[in-house]
């Protein structure tokens, strides 16, 4: 069963579904917390993600790369301790390193965005490759689905799906390739 099925009317999906998944996105903030998310998301189902979703951009100072990238030992505790996040180590660590690598990438190629754009496109194998060379904690699913939500890969919803052709008059990347 694809997403479009059982999200539309689910008080949690549906509006993901409706306004953010598979639309393209260029803010930075909206990026990281996007990749943020997939990394959480990686054991777990997305239901828990979009219901702690709130809690993230708080314990995560609104997904603010800058403030993210200086967190030390202190923050890294605060995060661990906080019930409302996703509480695995790894994960904490990865999204605080991601945000100090996600800095050098916005310095060198201006946005996020843009450096996606630079590598646009790619097969998903080769974006898998690239992402687990430049990040942490990114393999395929985290790669794929970080990708398909902002357009980049083709996927997010079926072409009998309302919202597809939303998204298709927004030509997404995917569509331009």
């Amino acid at each position: 069963m694809s997403y479009c099925e059982i999200a539309p009317g689910h008080p949690w999906h549906g509006p993901y579904h409706d306004t953010e998944y598979g639309f393209p996105a260029r803010d930075d903030r909206v990026l990281f917390e996007r990749l943020v998310l997939e990394i959480n998301q990686a054991g777990l189902s997305w239901l828990t993600i979009l219901k702690k979703r709130a809690a993230f951009s708080a314990a995560y100072d609104g997904f603010d790369l800058d403030r993210v990238a200086r967190y030390g030992a202190r923050q890294e505790a605060r995060l661990l301790a906080d019930a409302g996040i996703i509480r695995n180590r790894l994960k904490v660590a990865a999204t605080i390193e991601n945000a100090k690598r996600l800095r050098v990438i916005r310095d060198e190629h201006g946005s996020f965005a843009d450096w996606i754009d630079r590598h646009h496109p790619l097969p998903k194998e080769q974006w898998v490759k690239l992402f687990k060379k430049t990040f942490v904690f990114t393999g395929g699913e985290v790669t794929g689905e970080f990708l398909m939500s902002l357009g980049y890969l083709p996927g997010a919803h079926v072409p009998a799906c309302p919202i597809y052709s939303r998204i298709a008059a927004l030509s997404p990347p995917w569509m331009q390739a």
